[in-house]
């Protein structure tokens, strides 16, 4: 039989004492169910070391090769606490400049290390906006491409802030708005839109970052204002995050604008206006545009032939199977008993599917294909980015 979990020791004398008794190892291992490896082991161990090599060996070893030295730890950490801001690459970077003759552990186990004596919180992962995948419509033609940004804060000589939402055409560099909010809500920055598109019509593209009200962490980056945008058809893009060049020309009004209204500030919101106001008529009318050889940007504008209607009519699925109403929490009914979640911000929008294969449904707003719904396993699959059409 095996040694017993109870009384190994004892199996153990039982075994060498037959052994000095006489009888055979090969009989005696097949007897206790051991190998004859290890019966040899065991009595090599009594003969040795009497009644002690019985017992188990310490299975813990005396020294961990790749454990870093205490003195190398005291050093990262008081490298740490002399500069709080710095992360495990400068700070092993500091000390090995100073220290080049020991051997220094690389910079994932430093900032193991850190943490461990509590030197270094972990980061909390940023969800961000989905990456959008389609190409930038060039803009070559006025209304073809609206940019759209909020140009920070200003703060105004009460202490309080305010917040320049902007949209110009890409083609003119005519400055469509610029209205001074309170915030960068999704309402706010809603209004405007609905006042210029009153004014001036709808363009084709409306261009912007992947910022809060513009997109959203949400299907397909997807934002109440997006959704409202796709619905009175005009295609949302919006430029790679970190790269705010593909909104250059957006961009380089803004430090105009910062340099001739920010300073002095202005005593209130109304008077911040009023800079806005003077700034944009100048721009558009008498300021000339280099990129227009030296035109200003009001030679080469027009309003829009697309006219605004609010409300924006329902999307209508000629080529769908089935339209459904997405509830104001964001789950869609196939039927009765098949309920998915697909967004809130799609909440009371609706929605077109298709069947594209047995019990699997292709759902789609307006002209974009978010996802698949799966009718057997009751769930909605998201789409990739890159797999969303273009349109």
């Amino acid at each position: 039989m095996p040694w017993k979990e109870a009384g190994v020791v004892s199996e153990r004398m039982r075994f060498v004492v037959r052994l000095e008794d006489g009888e055979r190892m090969s009989d005696l291992c097949r007897e206790f169910g051991i190998s004859r490896k290890t019966g040899y082991k065991l009595w090599s161990r009594y003969r040795e070391l009497g009644g002690v090599g019985l017992f188990d060996e310490p299975r813990r070893p005396e020294r961990i090769p790749h454990r870093t030295a205490p003195e190398i730890e005291k050093l990262l950490v008081e490298t740490r606490d002399a500069h709080p801001t710095w992360g495990p690459r400068k700070v092993r970077a500091w000390c090995m400049r100073r220290h080049d003759s020991l051997r220094w552990p690389a910079p994932s186990t430093v900032g193991e290390i850190l943490r461990r004596y509590g030197r270094v919180a972990p980061r909390r992962r940023k969800r961000r906006a989905p990456r959008y995948d389609g190409i930038l419509t060039s803009g070559d033609a006025a209304n073809q491409v609206w940019c759209a940004d909020f140009k920070g804060q200003i703060q105004l000589a009460s202490g309080a802030y305010c917040y320049p939402l902007t949209i110009t055409d890409l083609y003119s560099r005519y400055i469509i708005a610029c209205e001074g909010l309170e915030g960068t809500g999704g309402q706010g920055a809603r209004y405007v839109f609905e006042m210029v598109f009153h004014q001036l019509g709808l363009p084709e593209v409306i261009r912007t970052d992947n910022g809060s009200p513009f997109a959203s962490t949400a299907l397909a980056g997807l934002s109440r204002l997006a959704v409202w945008w796709r619905r009175l058809g005009v295609r949302h893009e919006r430029i790679e995050p970190a790269h705010p060049e593909q909104n250059g020309s957006h961009e380089r009004m803004h430090l105009t604008l910062k340099q001739e209204t920010a300073c002095p500030r202005a005593p209130n919101l109304l008077a911040q206006q009023e800079r806005f106001d003077r700034f944009v008529d100048v721009f558009n009318r008498e300021r000339p545009h280099e990129a227009l050889g030296q035109a200003p940007p009001t030679d080469f504008f027009r309003p829009s032939e697309r006219r605004f209607v609010e409300p924006a009519p329902e999307p209508a699925y000629p080529l769908h199977d089935e339209t459904r109403v997405v509830t104001q929490c964001g789950h869609v009914y196939l039927h009765k008993k098949c309920c998915v979640f697909v967004s809130e911000v799609l909440g009371g929008e609706h929605v077109g599917l298709r069947e594209v294969e047995p019990n699997r449904w292709l759902l789609t707003f307006v002209d974009l294909d978010l996802g698949h719904v799966d009718a057997r396993q009751r769930r909605f699959e998201p789409m990739e980015p890159e797999e969303h059409a273009a349109g």
